[in-house]
């Protein structure tokens, strides 16, 4: 059976696209080569051997003229710098019109409707902010008033942060499906975000395994239709299944992060999995020839690129080079592996948002070609190669 496999190493961008000003971002940006520079120097021998050193100066990891997969660099057409634009154009959805971003908050009139259509009674901030500031900011207002904490960044979200021991967890799931709804047409926002936290040890703390993301439905069919209308499964790890809106993913399994998520791929790859139990409800699929593992790994963007923490975001990349031999090893000659991210979020330069940034791509299997690949104008090349490849 035919199996591809893509891992997206969320927002590990490898350096400036030349429209990045228009997105405020300098040239300068390179969230891969300024981390391994921030950090003297990566340790990941095995990304060495699949030619992650060929694509910049990434301190720590040399050039390798011998390498064992196919490596390159792939730049963004479609108009944006987020999650979703990243993951759909991997998936043949090209957006011609950006997701609209609100660098003063979000209208008066939205906010209305939407405390009109939660019952929430009122929110608080409603300003671009880092996620973990503004709970520490307005943790105790929250907590006396049990108004939901409001807030986007330089992307096209809508974020909702509760203390799920003040408003349910439910109820906060609820305030984002309500918003998802106002959120269409000519407001236009990418994805309404869940973040539930509580108090541990006195300091509001995120809890990343109950995060959700409410993203826009995909305006037309992605390559993850496409395998599922032709025989095939679509396994989505991590955060996939809210990126697309369930949309073309007959199964999925959310994660609490990195080491989790890369755990989940290792044993889909070794066919350890239960599927039975991850079926998604909107299909059923009882026999197939084909299959797609997609996974997103969160933690570099999340906890590493959004808090200036290039430490952190260098040890991720460090675990994910620990798992690579062990996936590497449990493939069949069937199998395709791809590695990617789907934007930038350099934790070195100015500022907590998202980078607009092109980003690595290396393709490994068994007996397949290696060294460079030509230049790609397109995330799009993804969804050629995993067609290609398993159709």
């Amino acid at each position: 059976m035919k199996r591809a496999i893509v891992i997206v190493i969320d927002s590990m961008g490898c350096g400036a696209m030349p429209d990045c000003r228009e997105y405020s971002d300098i040239p300068e940006c390179n969230t891969l080569c300024n981390v391994a520079k921030a950090v003297g120097g990566l340790n990941v021998p095995n990304f060495y051997k699949m030619g992650l050193g060929n694509l910049g100066e990434v301190l720590g990891v040399s050039a390798n003229s011998d390498s064992i997969a196919e490596y390159g660099i792939m730049k963004e057409k479609s108009k944006g710098k987020d999650t979703t634009t990243g993951h759909w154009e991997m998936m043949g959805l090209v957006l011609d019109n950006p997701f609209k971003v609100y660098p003063n908050g979000f209208p008066e009139e939205l906010i209305k409707m939407f405390i009109e259509k939660t019952k929430c009674g009122g929110i608080l901030a409603n300003f671009p902010a880092s996620g973990t500031k503004v709970i520490e900011d307005y943790h105790e207002e929250h907590s006396k008033t049990k108004f939901p904490i409001i807030y986007t960044s330089a992307d096209s979200v809508f974020q909702i942060a509760v203390d799920i021991d003040v408003i349910p967890l439910e109820t906060l799931y609820d305030y984002c499906k309500i918003a998802r709804e106002l959120l269409t047409d000519e407001y236009n926002v990418s994805r309404v975000i869940a973040r539930p936290y509580r108090m541990i040890d006195g300091k509001p703390t995120r809890i990343g395994g109950l995060r959700r993301d409410y993203s826009v439905e995909p305006f037309k069919d992605s390559t993850c239709d496409i395998i599922l209308k032709n025989n095939g499964i679509v396994l989505g790890i991590g955060k996939i299944e809210d990126i697309f809106v369930g949309k073309g993913i007959s199964h999925a399994i959310h994660t609490g992060g990195n080491t989790e998520g890369l755990e989940i791929t290792l044993k889909a790859v070794r066919n350890e999995l239960n599927l039975d139990e991850l079926k998604c409800k909107k299909y059923e699929i009882e026999k197939y020839d084909k299959q797609f593992i997609f996974t997103n790994l969160v933690d570099t963007d999340m906890l590493y690129g959004h808090r200036n923490n290039a430490q952190g975001y260098a040890k991720a990349i460090e675990e994910i080079d620990s798992y690579l031999p062990k996936i590497m090893d449990a493939m069949t000659e069937e199998d395709l592996l791809i590695i990617t991210a789907d934007h930038g979020c350099d934790p070195t330069v100015p500022g907590t948002d998202h980078t607009r940034e092109q980003v690595p791509i290396i393709v490994y299997s068994k007996n397949g070609k290696k060294g460079k690949l030509p230049e790609i104008n397109s995330f799009e090349y993804v969804s050629k190669r995993v067609l290609d490849w398993i159709m």
